[in-house]
């Protein structure tokens, strides 16, 4: 796996922010296997000092960290003049509307929604760094003051990153989508294998009483009816119908 069109004498720096190791270096190891070089912060505070130091490509950011969250992270690199033009991306469930305000408000580029798609995030992670080469970002102090949710909000995002941003979350949901629908198109399958009768099945020699999964002995037809599409009706087959009612064939002339 690789990003296809980033092409530099040097590899991109990006600083990422999550307080869970094990998600830090699995992220990390997906970048770095990419050609991306990686610092690793465990929370907020580190990752601002880290940035005093250097001067990263771009951030990505846990939304959910104990002291200090990603969106407080963001509105401090945001707020800074040596770091402001640094683009952040939140990595969120994004869950409500009010989220995608919260990060216009912080001045985010970018949402990623867990679990991410490996895929996905490194298209993410191309499109800024391309963009970021292909234009100039004018900020401004001007903002623009909204009501939602029984609160003011007030963003100071400018028209591009504005749109960044409900782009990916556009994109964002567009993938939750597709990967719902093929979540329901395995679970409807593996209903159809649950479905399907497989296995040896304990059937009584005498009554044809089936043994279920707890140890009770079941009907046939009831056993296959709760396990499958089948409905049953009653009949005799011939031979049972001789045994049971022999004068009547007898009548008949039939033996």
């Amino acid at each position: 796996m690789s990003v296809i069109g980033i092409t530099t004498k040097e590899p991109e720096h990006i600083l990422v922010v999550e307080d869970s190791f094990t998600q830090a270096v699995k992220l990390q190891s997906l970048l770095e296997h990419n050609g991306f070089h990686v610092t690793l912060a465990h929370d907020g505070a580190a990752a601002l000092s880290i940035l005093q130091r250097t001067r990263p490509t771009m951030v990505i950011s846990d939304i959910v960290m104990p002291e200090m969250d990603g969106y407080e992270l963001c509105r401090r690199i945001k707020s800074d003049k040596s770091t402001a033009d640094i683009p952040v991306i939140l990595v969120t469930q994004l869950s409500e509307p009010e989220d995608i305000l919260k990060g216009l408000e912080c001045g985010a580029d970018n949402f990623i929604t867990k679990p991410y798609d490996e895929n996905f995030l490194l298209s993410r992670i191309q499109y800024i760094v391309i963009n970021r080469r292909l234009r100039k970002k004018i900020r401004t102090d001007m903002g623009l003051e909204v009501f939602f949710a029984n609160r003011k909000h007030f963003i100071t995002s400018d028209r591009i990153q504005i749109l960044d941003l409900l782009f990916s979350t556009y994109e964002s949901a567009l993938q939750k989508a597709r990967e719902l629908e093929q979540a329901n198109k395995k679970l409807q399958e593996a209903l159809e294998t649950i479905k399907s009768l497989q296995g040896i099945l304990p059937i009584c020699a005498s009554c044809k009483k089936i043994r279920d999964e707890s140890g009770d002995w079941q009907p046939l037809e009831r056993y296959i009816g709760e396990r499958s599409n089948a409905t049953f009706s009653h009949g005799l087959c011939p031979e049972c119908a001789r045994k049971l009612y022999p004068e009547y064939f007898d009548r008949r002339g039939e033996s």
